[in-house]
């Protein structure tokens, strides 16, 4: 079997996995519904009242995004590297031709396919309760490759956790232990004036600094596409490095 066959047969068997876990499958789409609800109703309380929220609805898309970008890969991959490891799955997969990188691309191929269509609803959903507009440029299309980028990067440190986290329960605990602090200090929700000047630099320590620069740049700031550019650059060069070093550590045998 060809390499290419290996690859499609593999995200093939882990899409029709996912959707026959119908608890994932409603969380994952109903997940995005609950994020607008709450937090876009949060921004239209305090438009311009200051504090966390108190900048225009349409600053607030790249936080919307992140959520099911950052959260989801995490403990998905994570998840399922604990479930493989708990099954003795490694240990059959071990004796096949498929390679541990070839496993984690179709496990991140489902996860950008997934993520995609529960980001398009995010968006769709943010511009119907916030009213905002996003921009309808040719440049807009860069969405795409932020989140396909931005999902390969987190599902490398997914497959990290999930490889020394010692349960499924532990790779929970792991990524929300990650996944929060990123999601408030990566010039997302919270804006860089509120944050402590020391603090300031650290933020571009954050892969998802860059994510949230890249697509704020796209649907609200109308950044020059040099600088969008620029940060889907540091982005993919960061996503290739957690990519491989989580198909580095996964587990040949259990």
């Amino acid at each position: 079997m060809s390499r290419l066959k290996r690859i499609t047969s593999t995200t093939r068997a882990g899409w029709h996995s996912f959707l026959r876990r119908r608890t994932a499958v409603f969380f994952t789409f109903f997940f995005p519904v609950i994020i607008v609800a709450i937090f876009a109703g949060l921004v239209q309380t305090q438009p311009t009242g200051g504090g966390i929220f108190a900048e225009p609805p349409a600053y607030y898309i790249p936080g919307y995004l992140a959520v099911v970008v950052l959260f989801t890969p995490l403990s998905r991959v994570g998840s399922e590297i604990a479930r493989h490891r708990d099954g003795n799955q490694f240990e059959k997969l071990a004796t096949t031709p498929l390679k541990r990188w070839e496993w984690l691309l179709a496990q991140t191929l489902v996860n950008v396919v997934v993520i995609g269509l529960a980001g398009l609803l995010l968006l769709g959903l943010t511009v119907v309760v916030t009213g905002v507009s996003v921009p309808l440029e040719p440049a807009t299309l860069l969405l795409i490759p932020f989140v396909a980028v931005g999902v390969a990067l987190f599902c490398g440190i997914g497959a990290l956790l999930g490889n020394f986290a010692d349960s499924q329960d532990g790779v929970v605990a792991a990524s929300n232990a990650i996944a929060l602090p990123l999601l408030f200090l990566s010039e997302t929700f919270v804006t860089p004036d509120l944050l402590p000047s020391w603090f300031r630099p650290l933020v571009g320590l954050s892969p998802l600094t860059y994510f949230a620069r890249g697509v704020r740049g796209l649907t609200y700031s109308g950044d020059a596409i040099g600088a969008v550019v620029t940060n889907l650059a540091i982005l993919s060069v960061l996503a290739l490095v957690f990519f491989a070093a989580g198909a580095v550590t996964i587990p040949r045998t259990d």
